[in-house]
């Protein structure tokens, strides 16, 4: 049974696709090829797309600049994701168009956090050195 594991993994095709969608996504935005003016406005970045295991999913994880206005984008994206979806469609060579979705990267925020505990003094002491026992 080579081939059918269950494992939550993505295949090489799912990223590829998901990366090929994501550089894709980032362009159209970018440019600001979409007719509304109000998402033309704002400088989204995304950070990753995962697809379901049968490419019919996309889902875009997005972060506006500056992580504000993070509610408006999601809604101008979504109000706006029949067109994205047939401008990304037009690159990709698969058989039918993913259907796409967004949601907010969070991986921003633990970003964040990481370096908020890395900055903390002691923290910042036993890093810089490790043969401190505290005392």
């Amino acid at each position: 049974m080579h081939g059918m594991s269950r494992s939550s993994a993505p295949s090489q095709r799912q990223l590829r696709v998901g990366e090929l969608i994501r550089r894709t996504l980032s362009e159209v935005l970018a440019r600001g090829d979409v007719h509304d003016p109000e998402l033309n406005r704002m400088s989204i970045t995304v950070g990753e797309v995962r697809t379901s295991p049968d490419l019919k999913v996309a889902t875009a994880f997005i972060l506006p600049l500056g992580g504000r206005g993070a509610e408006d984008a999601l809604e101008a994206l979504r109000r706006n994701k029949g067109e994205l979806r047939r401008m990304v469609s037009k690159k990709l060579t698969l058989k039918f168009s993913p259907e796409l979705r967004f949601a907010l990267d969070q991986t921003f925020d633990q970003m964040d956090e990481t370096r908020r505990l890395l900055a903390q003094d002691d923290v910042a002491r036993d890093l810089a050195d490790p043969e401190a026992d505290g005392a």
